[in-house]
């Protein structure tokens, strides 16, 4: 049997679409709130990692993150590159392990660098040197807390959609199959 299920691949596409459309918006809802203030604009950046958080908790499989990325960045064409961007990190933590558990603080974790990080990245657009230090805090602040919104949204949602039984047949299975951890079997359900 194939490793990459026509209900995972789907299941993939059904969320990568439902984040597009979520994307599509909040990337122009972002780039007009940049042109009249730009530094609330950042409170907009957890919603980059919401699509690629649900997919990765619904369905705990390695690359599922960057594949609705990427499904998600096609939907909402203009912003394509940062959706793949964001949904990198949202999958980072489980990557580094080898995607060999998949614990709530991995979500965090990966919220909490690209949180840090984008200001750093995002520094010369922002015009972030030049602002006094408690705006620089505030604005640090605001992005990691926006990105920690945005995911435990994504946790919500999946583990709303995981309760209702979505996407069973596309979950991560074989440990759970054989009683040896979490996943969709009957020995491994959460």
């Amino acid at each position: 049997m194939s490793r990459v299920s026509t209900v995972y691949l789907l299941t993939c596409a059904a969320i990568g679409v439902a984040g597009g459309l979520l994307l599509w918006g909040a990337g122009w809802a972002s780039t007009a709130l940049f042109a009249l203030a730009p530094f609330f604009s950042v409170a907009l950046a957890g919603l980059w990692l919401l699509p690629a958080t649900v997919a990765l908790r619904l369905l705990e499989r390695p690359g599922a993150g960057i594949l609705v990325g990427v499904i998600s960045g096609l939907v909402a064409f203009p912003f394509l590159g940062a959706a793949v961007w964001w949904a990198f990190f949202a999958e980072l933590a489980f990557l580094v392990v080898l995607y060999r558990f998949w614990k709530t603080w991995q979500y965090y974790a990966g919220s909490v660098l690209v949180g840090v990080l984008y200001p750093f990245l995002a520094a010369e657009s922002f015009n972030l040197w030049s602002m006094p230090a408690w705006t620089m805090v505030a604005f640090f602040a605001l992005t990691i807390a926006g990105c920690l919104v945005g995911t435990t949204l994504g946790i919500l949602i999946a583990d709303r959609l995981r309760a209702a039984g979505v996407a069973k047949l596309a979950r991560r299975r074989g440990l759970a199959g054989r009683g040896l951890g979490r996943g969709s079997g009957p020995a491994g359900q959460h």
